[in-house]
């Protein structure tokens, strides 16, 4: 088993509780109220903007080509996804500017940057890798089900072009990370913010002090 596919194994229950969490449920059945889905745009969007600038360090760290070409397929994935949330944003009048970071954006945005200052590419990608798979795990299992407001959410997770991404970052976890427990515990913890992230969107932005 390659080191990503281990991780992703070894976390399995956090994928699970993502899976089942009220949020992604909501989405997935149509019941999330609109202006919960809102809040989580305009919240994903500032985070993308975050995570574009993780894989930015990334390829300036890269030691090869091959990194920084891996990492520029990554960033323009990064824009489909921000493409996503301004579709909705001018259809649903969310606004995506000046959006106010929730403390579980910055914890997860912040978690990120800071890793991928480091630069080291094995710890970069263990910390971004879990958004990706877990994203492209989401959308393949909410697949095909009847037509919500959310079902474009759905289907631009569950495309193979997005798993494909996921399965390229993977792939260049595998050859830049060893498996360490430094590498394990920035994949669990940011699996952690993950959920995180869902439940500050189901609460509608309420965060305990």
């Amino acid at each position: 088993m390659s080191l990503a596919a281990g991780l992703w194994a070894e976390n399995a229950d956090l994928a699970a509780v993502a899976l089942a969490h009220p949020f992604v449920q909501g989405i997935a059945d149509g019941s999330l109220p609109r202006v919960r889905f809102a809040g989580y745009v305009a919240q994903d969007a500032f985070f993308l903007e975050s995570f574009a600038r993780a894989y930015a360090l990334g390829a300036a760290y890269s030691p090869d080509r091959a990194g920084l070409d891996v990492f520029a397929d990554l960033l323009a994935g990064v824009r489909e996804e921000l493409r996503l949330h301004q579709g909705y944003a001018a259809r649903w009048g969310i606004d995506l500017t000046g959006v106010e970071p929730l403390p579980a954006t910055l914890a997860y945005t912040e978690f990120l940057l800071a890793t991928a200052a480091l630069g080291g590419g094995g710890l970069t990608c263990a910390a971004m890798t879990p958004c990706m798979r877990l994203y492209a795990h989401l959308g393949q299992s909410l697949a095909g089900r009847p037509a919500t407001p959310y079902t474009e959410w759905v289907t631009t997770y569950a495309d193979p072009a997005f798993e494909e991404l996921a399965a390229t970052l993977e792939r260049l976890l595998d050859v830049t990370a060893a498996d360490t427990p430094a590498v394990r515990r920035a994949y669990r913890r940011a699996m952690e913010l993950e959920i995180g992230f869902f439940d500050a969107a189901w609460r509608g932005g309420a965060e305990s002090g």
